[in-house]
């Protein structure tokens, strides 16, 4: 065991158990606050106290084993779901309610941590123009609401919630912005989290900003800031005073004529933008932040809505008073095995200082793809997306002052449930991206492919594939299912990361998506598993079970990163953790066909998604889970007179960087 490092006086208080010499023979010092787990640990300090913070951005578990010396109460910030922006000229979505405070009593015992989900992007003339509501956040006695959902041509006001959404537009007509402080899908008032969503006074083109939690959205007719969505608040209580983030950003609105002008931006807080006239470029909500999802356009075509970001809950206690600072800035700080460990689950900047002269490991995982929808009533299930991407690199020396980019990537939209024939394939994700430039300076993650749906006449291949599906890609989405009298179904997509330049001696995972099944007879088809980090997905069958379509296995991350504390990853095939970037299984479309898991079979494993399966064993389409890198489920296709399920979300990317205390 090597010498407590002298330098860094937060690690030594952290690390009480590796001293040497005389300091080895002193007693432990008392615990200073909360011993708890849960969630992704942040240490840092604020003057001269020294915090953790808990920071959920999926549901989990606040584990509280023994109260400190600091008191038996937490901090705490609590951020729902942005609600979805609609179609068709469609309002940008409200922010999540923006809730925070302090002296919230705990106990020794077990918390549910509830993170919502964003609201679903209108899905335009082959579905509901209406966006989603944001799911709830909760934590203990603290809920706040997911955003309301924009207003479009057919329901020009926006719809209430912890913000609101903002109003649609029609021509000569009007509509409300809806209200903030309510309770999603009610009048009923909320305490306070948010703004209104912006209104609308008759203008034939523009529509309004969804509500944030620091501002009301910008109403449609107005310049400047027209249709804009409402800004977000700030908070240190996940990394501290010297990295605030932003949350709770309002969606912007969508154009509805052919005008050629722009969208409305989103809010400060990872509010999605809204879609120009000329292209349907609208962004989805941030995930982690709260951010409401930007509206679509309605002319030349009536297109999409993009979904809301997911929510946030941080949990925050004093554990110590010392003056101390890690040797870098950025991202979530903690310590463990003698390794400084800054995670990024949100874009920053990574900041070394003049003095800095360490050797660091370095891991990037991108965003998960989308999965298919399903379709009815040829009972047609989606195929799986692909996972992220992971760069992996044991050894970067850095010496002096530098700041190097980190971009997170977000995860694919899963397709909408359709009819055969319609375009229901999910989104690529987006690359994760650090360095202090373009490879091979950087290192880079690529975004996990789509998975392929029915689009005639063949099974769309799946993101990454050689055709219907453009770009590179970290692991291939699985293949569409195909029923035109052929029995070739789509082929699964191409890995792109193994042949990624980046920093000279990085590693890189990634592997291709399972085939789709055809049959000329065959009324259950399926589309093939996302492929994972550490393997490809599993093909499609044209029967019920011959062949599962299950996604690829993800990978372990290195011991480095196995705090026992942290919540990084998901679990994995033994049930330990750690596990990153499982492809997305295939969705079921009979009572008797099993659904494939993600990550591999006896899943879900990995942050991949489980597809769906139909009744008796009902259950919905489950997305990649957040900051894994995980691929979204298949929907399935089911019987004619049950909707058929769209296709799960990938999940974001992660970045993890460590270094000697």
């Amino acid at each position: 065991m090597g010498l407590r490092s002298q330098n860094n006086p937060i690690a030594a208080y952290l690390d009480v158990f590796s001293g040497t010499g005389t300091d080895a023979v002193l007693p432990k010092p008392p615990d200073g606050g909360l011993i708890a787990t849960g969630g992704v640990i942040s240490d840092y300090t604020d003057g001269t106290d020294v915090y953790r913070a808990h920071v959920f951005t999926s549901t989990g578990t606040f584990d509280v084993t023994s109260l400190g010396t600091f008191g038996g109460t937490v901090e705490y910030l609590v951020v729902g779901g942005g609600g979805g922006g609609s179609s068709f000229g469609g309002g940008g979505g409200g922010a999540g309610g923006f809730r925070t405070g302090t002296g919230l009593p705990v106990a020794a015992q077990n918390y549910t941590v509830t993170v919502g989900g964003g609201g679903a992007g209108g899905t335009g003339p082959a579905g509901s123009n209406d966006g989603g509501y944001g799911g709830l956040s909760i934590f203990s006695t603290i809920t706040s609401q997911g955003g309301g959902f924009g207003g479009h041509d057919g329901r020009l006001d926006g719809t209430p919630g912890g913000s609101g959404g903002g109003a649609g537009t029609a021509a000569g007509a009007s509509g409300s912005g809806g209200t903030g402080n309510r309770e999603i899908g009610t009048t009923n008032p909320a305490p306070s989290q948010g703004n209104d969503g912006g209104g609308q006074g008759g203008s034939y083109n523009y529509s309004a900003g969804g509500g944030g939690a620091g501002g009301v959205g910008n109403p449609g007719p107005t310049n400047p800031g027209r249709g804009n969505g409402g800004d977000g608040l700030d908070s240190v209580y996940a990394y501290g005073p010297t990295n605030p983030v932003t949350y709770a950003g309002g969606g912007g609105g969508g154009m509805r004529a052919s005008s050629g002008e722009p969208g409305g931006a989103g809010g400060t807080g990872g509010g999605g933008n809204g879609s120009p006239s000329t292209t349907n470029s609208r962004t989805a909500g941030t995930a982690g932040l709260g951010g409401g999802g930007g509206g679509g356009r309605g002319y030349p075509a009536s297109e999409p809505g993009a979904s809301g970001g997911s929510g946030v809950v941080v949990v925050r206690y004093q554990i110590g008073s010392i003056a101390a600072t890690a040797k870098a800035t950025g991202g979530a700080i903690s310590f463990y095995g003698g390794k400084t460990i800054h995670t990024f689950i949100s874009s920053g900047t990574f900041v070394t200082p003049g003095t800095f002269n360490e050797t660091c490991e370095v891991l990037v995982a991108g965003g998960g793809g989308g999965g298919a929808g399903g379709q009815s009533p040829h009972r047609y299930s989606g195929g799986g997306a692909g996972a992220g991407g992971v760069a992996y690199n044991p050894g970067i020396p850095i010496s002096g002052a530098a700041t190097r980019t980190v971009t997170i990537g977000s995860g694919g939209s899963g397709g909408p449930g359709s009819t055969p024939g319609a375009s229901n394939h999910g989104q690529n994700g987006t690359p994760s991206y650090w360095g202090p430039g373009p490879a091979p300076l950087g290192i880079t993650a690529l975004g996990g492919g789509w998975g392929g749906g029915d689009q005639g006449p063949r099974g769309v291949d799946g993101g990454g594939g050689a055709s219907g599906s453009p770009g590179s890609v970290g692991s291939g989405g699985g293949g569409g299912e195909l029923y035109n009298g052929s029995t070739d179904g789509g082929r699964g997509g191409t890995a792109s990361q193994p042949g990624q330049t980046n920093i000279a001696g990085t590693l890189n995972y990634g592997y291709p998506g399972g085939n789709g099944s055809g049959s000329p007879t065959v009324d259950w088809r399926r589309g093939g598993g996302g492929g994972g980090a550490g393997g490809a997905g599993a093909t499609g069958s044209s029967n019920d079970n011959s062949t599962i379509a299950h996604g690829g296995i993800g990978i372990q991350l290195p011991s480095t990163f196995h705090d026992p504390s942290s919540g990084v990853g998901a679990p994995g095939p033994n049930g330990e953790g750690f596990w990153v970037a499982g492809g997305g299984g295939s969705g079921a479309t009979t009572p008797t066909q099993t659904a494939g898991e993600g990550g591999g079979a006896g899943g879900p494993y990995a942050g991949g998604g489980r597809g769906f399966a139909t009744p008796p064993r009902n259950s919905p389409t489950s997305h990649g889970s957040q900051n894994t890198g995980g691929g979204g489920a298949g929907g399935g296709g089911v019987i004619d007179s049950t909707p058929q399920a769209d296709g799960g979300s990938g999940g974001s990317g992660i970045i993890i960087i460590a270094y000697p205390s």
